[in-house]
């Protein structure tokens, strides 16, 4: 799978990636709010070795490796989560050093218009802890709306943490 944005090259994962993933992915101050967190560049392969082989299959998370279009160099990774052949969620990850600079934003919108436009799915959705902001700040930018609020329902790195769903309908993305 390969998606081009303005400044962004969106691909699969490869394993020689590893070191590059390992090097944003395990800075645990700015993953905080992350669920995987790795300690070894072995844990990074087998997170690229158990992605999805197929992309829009229903009941499986796909990672795409969010690459900068001319250098190369990698900058974050997107999951996109098919709930169903209608449905999909992502979730994204940015290198500490590329926040701020409008590449998550980027990136998602054009996963957006591909969900939306190419794929036709209905409805998009992410899952982000209300305490961080910076996401919040995003989603709501690109035209998210928040559906729900739920205290303490996930535990992540061994604490009870509260979980804001976004989502955002094609219908609704069409004026965008």
């Amino acid at each position: 799978m390969i998606l081009e944005t303005e400044r962004l090259l969106l691909r699969d994962l490869d394993l020689n990636d590893k070191e590059a993933i390992f090097g944003y992915r395990s800075d645990a101050e700015t993953n905080q709010f992350q669920s995987w967190i790795p300690t070894t560049l072995e844990e990074v392969e087998a997170f690229i070795i158990r992605n999805s082989k197929e992309f829009n299959l229903p009941e499986t998370w796909y990672q795409l490796l969010i690459t900068d279009k001319l250098t190369k160099e990698v900058i974050g990774d997107v999951g996109v989560h098919f709930i169903d052949s209608d449905q999909v969620e992502f979730g994204i990850t940015l290198s500490k050093k590329h926040h701020h600079k409008g590449y998550a934003s980027e990136a998602l919108k054009g996963l957006i218009h591909l969900m939306f436009k190419d794929l036709k799915k209905h409805r998009i959705t992410t899952s982000i802890d209300p305490d961080n902001a910076s996401s919040l700040q995003l989603i709501e930018r690109i035209g998210f709306r928040k559906e729900g609020h739920f205290i303490k329902s996930l535990f992540i790195n061994g604490v009870w943490v509260d979980d804001v769903i976004y989502a955002i309908l094609a219908e609704e993305w069409v004026n965008k």
